[in-house]
Formats: structure tokens, sequence, C-alpha cells
């Protein structure tokens, strides 16, 4: 029931869809003593869904989350350990054929290789049960772990932490798989857009860790005059952003974060 319900609130939520709605709800208006009104709500909507998709306004939210925590750049000091977050994988397309199905948070998978080849000697944690929106059977730790060769790594070199529905859980969860000692340097891999929410729950279940930001979408504050090309792509940057925002403010809102927007 609560896959059910969280779909359906997250439906609604999404800009696009909520758009959309709007648009037919001003219709259905349309046909009845409120015609001025629904033909105005759905020309609004159709207009909303128009400027969401084509003009920048997706990625002038984007950036921000983006830029909140630089690159990181490897100053020589000793890492004992990384955590991956999860989310990387078409579940179904991996189940069904048998080999790497990445959607476009994939980068975590190649910073994941790479960071596994430079700190042969790190602790390497891949975070991922499934999704609090969809009752998945396969743990996504499970998927990587029966694919990961395909990255030229000994599925033994990676700890893997399979309970987690959300972000909170990631970082609850990776520390039980952890086990950080007091000094030692830990980083987390993420997409950038992700990396303000998943820092700010990992300072609130006390596991300490540098930011090792993945998977731009922008290409700096040039994006934000940038207008799409398709209606689809900046709907679907829109939809990301709006659904990271939104998860800030409910985290922060549920004591999940000690900030609303954490920060470096």
């Amino acid at each position: 029931m609560f896959y059910f319900v969280s779909k359906i609130v997250w439906f609604f939520l999404t800009p696009s869809n909520a758009l959309l709605t709007l648009a037919l709800v001003g219709v259905a208006l349309a046909w009845t003593r409120f015609d001025t009104f629904g033909w105005r709500l759905t020309a609004g909507a159709l207009v909303g869904l128009f400027a969401a998709g084509l003009l920048p306004f997706g990625n002038a939210l984007m950036y921000p989350l983006e830029e909140r925590f630089p690159a990181f750049v490897d100053d020589g000091l000793p890492v004992a350990g990384v955590v991956v977050l999860g989310g990387t994988f078409d579940t179904e397309a991996t189940n069904v054929h048998g080999q790497m199905a990445l959607n476009e948070t994939g980068e975590r998978l190649v910073a994941l290789g790479e960071l596994a080849r430079r700190y042969p000697e790190a602790k390497i944690v891949y975070a991922g049960g499934g999704s609090e929106f969809t009752p998945d059977t396969t743990p996504e730790a499970t998927l990587v772990e029966n694919t990961v060769g395909q990255l030229g790594i000994a599925p033994g070199r990676i700890l893997y932490e399979r309970k987690s529905l959300n972000t909170y859980q990631n970082a609850l969860y990776a520390k039980e798989v952890a086990k950080p000692r007091a000094g030692e340097r830990w980083l987390v891999v993420t997409s950038a857009f992700h990396m303000p929410r998943t820092m700010g729950v990992f300072r609130a279940v006390g596991f300490e860790v540098r930011a090792y930001p993945v998977d731009y979408r922008t290409a700096g504050a040039s994006s934000m005059l940038r207008p799409f090309a398709f209606l689809s792509e900046g709907l679907r940057r829109t939809d990301i952003a709006a659904k990271e925002w939104i998860g800030l403010g409910a985290y922060y809102a549920s004591g999940r974060t000690g900030a609303l927007f954490p920060g470096p």
C-alpha cells in the first residue's frame, strides 16, 4: 500500500505530470459552467509545459544543486574507503540480459571502477537495496555483485549494502557495513545534483565523508541561458531537479538532515 500511495503522490508532484493533469482538468471544466476558467487553466498549463520543456528552467533548478559541492581533487592523502550510492541500474533489463544495463546515473559505476583501482587498499561499499517507490525483488547491490566483473573488478573487492530503500537508509546502512573508524577519510559517490541531500544525511547518521560528485547534467552557469532542443529533454531535467528540491525540503522537515540546503 505504501508503494502505491508513494507513486500517486510523486506522480502529482512531478512538474510535467502536474501540468498535464491541470490541462486535462481544464478541458473537463470547459464542458461545464466554468468553461472560461477551464479554457484558461488548459492554456496556462500548456504554456507551462512548453516553458518547462524548452526554456532553461530545469537547468536553473539543477545548477545550484550541482555546484553546491566542488569536484573532488586528489590531494595525495590516504582514503580509507568509498561509498557509492545506488540507483544506477535498469534492474529489469539487467536481470533479463545478465549484463549491466545502466541508466542515466551510470557514471557512479564508472567512478566505482576508477576509485577501486586508484585506492587499491580502500574499502569499497556499494549501497543499494531498492526504491521506496518500487517494490524491487532483487537488491541493486546484488545486481552489481553479479555483473561487476564486467568492470574488471573481482566481486569480493566490494562490500554490499542491500537493505536501503532511500538516501537516508543508504547512509545509515552503509555505515553499518563500512564500520568507519575515527580519523579515517571516506568518500561518497553520487550524482552532483544529489550530493547536498546525500551529505546532509551522512552527517545526520554520524558518518563523516568527503563529497565525490559525478554525473553532471549542466555545463556551468551558461546552461541557465541555453534552451532545450527537445521538449522531453527539458521536462526530464525539470522533473529531476524539482524532485531533488522537494526531497531536500522533506528530509529537513522530517529531521533526516540538519540543514535545508547542506553545504561544504
